[in-house]
């Protein structure tokens, strides 16, 4: 990203500032464009990295997470740190521009200083500047996937605003998980209408055990050979509806993955890239065990990291999500082997990166059928909203507030989904600003009994597909959501044995594990679960309240951490 210099100059000055009216028009003055573009070129190929965009075509405001909690060999390493850690571990200034673009200190100020970041029109302008600078022949643009779904228009079109906008983006290849949730038919169709490689070697069909997309693909840029392997979320069928995808096998398949990175260097591979969504700690143990990837260009769990983490020979690229960033990676590639790099992660501040003008109006045109719906105001609020976490989003507090009213449940539980847009205090909130939380092909909110037993072995059961110490049995996403819920977490300890002190949070009792308690829900992977969609639940009850007032609550208590 910037030098340090840069960041501590322009630190201090909007420090100086920021008490006055014209903050942000400083900063933006002491942003530039050539500031975020400026790189010194290094080696014979680039590659360009953008992942979990999650059908945001325009700027926007997401915060980062204050709690994102590593265990085992990953308990307290990047990506695991956050807020001021995270800031003095990379030696970014407090209140600097990427302070407000990589950690939640601040965020609410910062964001009212340095503005949205994002959207494709402005990812356009930086991809065109790099592919100007150091000629289309030397670089490769891979797209991690999670892009054709988390928006209104994404859900309306069923990915096709996407697929659309992102082909002007001329990617190189991509690979998938959100995607599947739109059927394998529809897949199938979106990639057709791309002219770009979809990548997957992990995903196979049931009947032969044939691979289902190509594995890698082969390309020469700066003279050298280029093998690049996709990986798709291996656990797609979990933690997604597998009646969606009835004839696919996912899984992270290290052998798999082994015999193709073996095979492409046979064939003559000199610089071997893993376009992988598996999630960050996968790919960090799947580094460590096969031998030959010079590069794992890593998705799904959202870090936004600004410098390459290593292991072994391998370099780990985190590229942060929802159209935040473009990661730029220079490789120098002799007799087969990297022999030096340089990395930036550049922030795409709206307004200081130009749009470019053909996306810009792609995009408008994508979203033309949408606007009105896209724009009207539901209510406003007067908190912060935001999702990412590892227990807790005031935006998902605000879906369990409305599911407990609208559905006249005890108990509300939501899912731990990573993707969502933050809306800041003051702001209306728009039809858009709800799909963009809410918008998935499985959105009905079911309305049942379940006794309190079945409850914690639910809230046992998430806890260990992100608590697990074994990163091949973390299986994505954060703790579920819940409302009318508290419960205490102690994360070190082993499966089943994490969650206790379950308390009703209207009464104070404790969960009776013989009870039947009402509960509210959505996103369920059963086939043929009944209920309105999310959406309109949340709409109705952020209408009649008209003013939203939702603070960072206290009814998880953690332990271990």
């Amino acid at each position: 990203m910037f030098s340090r210099r840069d960041l501590l100059q322009l630190a201090a000055a909007t420090a100086a500032v920021l008490p006055f009216s014209g903050a942000r028009g400083f900063a933006q003055q002491r942003l530039t464009q050539a500031d975020l573009l400026k790189f010194e070129p290094v080696g014979n190929v680039t590659l360009l990295h953008i992942t979990d965009i999650h059908g945001q075509l325009t700027p926007l405001y997401f915060r980062e997470p204050s709690l994102n909690l590593g265990v085992g060999d990953a308990k307290g390493q990047p990506p695991h740190i956050t807020g001021k850690t995270f800031l003095q571990r990379y030696g970014i200034p407090e209140k600097s521009a990427d302070a407000y673009a990589l950690a939640f200190e601040d965020f609410e100020a910062l964001a009212k200083t340095y503005g949205r970041i994002g959207g494709l029109d402005r990812a356009a302008t930086v991809i065109k500047s790099v592919r100007a600078e150091r000629g289309g022949d030397r670089v490769l643009l891979l797209d991690g996937g999670d892009t054709w779904q988390g928006s209104l228009g994404a859900l309306q079109t069923k990915g096709q605003d996407m697929a659309d906008c992102m082909k002007l983006l001329k990617p190189d290849a991509m690979t998938g998980h959100w995607e599947f949730t739109y059927g394998e038919d529809r897949v199938k169709e979106l990639i057709k209408s791309q002219d770009f490689a979809f990548l997957a070697l992990n995903v196979r069909d049931n009947d032969w055990q044939e691979p289902v997309f190509e594995p890698y693909k082969m390309f020469e840029r700066g003279g050298v050979k280029i093998a690049v392997l996709g990986q798709a979320f291996p656990y797609t069928p979990v933690a997604n509806p597998r009646w969606m995808v009835p004839n696919w096998s996912f899984g992270i398949r290290e052998d798999d993955v082994r015999a193709n990175v073996e095979k492409v260097r046979k064939e003559g591979a000199q610089l071997v890239v893993l376009l992988s969504h598996n999630g960050f700690d996968v790919d960090r143990k799947l580094a460590a065990r096969v031998p030959g990837i010079d590069v794992i260009l890593t998705g799904h769990t959202h870090d936004a990291l600004p410098e390459a983490v290593k292991v072994g020979n391998t370099l780990l690229i985190a590229s942060g999500c929802h159209g935040k960033f473009v990661s730029r990676l220079d490789l120098d590639v002799q007799g087969g082997a990297v022999k030096g790099f340089r990395y930036k992660l550049i922030p795409l501040f709206a307004d200081v990166i130009a749009p470019d003008a053909e996306m810009a109006a792609a995009v408008e045109k994508a979203r033309a059928p949408f606007a009105a719906e896209l724009k009207r105001e539901v209510g406003r609020t007067d908190s912060l909203l935001y999702r990412r976490g590892n227990f807790a989003g005031t935006f998902d507090d605000l879906i369990c507030a409305a599911l407990l009213q609208e559905r006249d449940a005890e108990i509300a539980l939501s899912p731990g989904f990573r993707w969502g847009t933050s809306v800041l205090p003051g702001q209306a909130i728009t039809m858009e600003d709800i799909h963009n939380a809410t918008a998935i092909t499985y959105p009905a909110v079911y309305r049942m009994t379940m006794s309190g037993e079945r409850l914690k072995e639910v809230l046992e059961d998430v806890a260990d597909n992100l608590f697990n110490p074994d990163p091949y049995y973390q299986q994505g996403g954060d703790m579920v959501r819940c409302g009318g819920l508290g419960y205490t977490i102690d994360i070190g300890k082993p499966a089943g044995q994490r969650i206790s002190d379950m308390t009703t949070l209207k009464t104070g009792q404790a969960i009776d594990p013989k009870r039947d308690y009402t509960v509210a829900g959505w996103a369920s992977v059963n086939e043929g679960t009944e209920g309105p969609p999310v959406w309109d639940l949340v709409e109705r009850y952020v209408a009649k309240q008209k003013t939203v007032r939702i603070q960072p609550g206290d009814s998880v208590k953690i332990r271990g951490a």
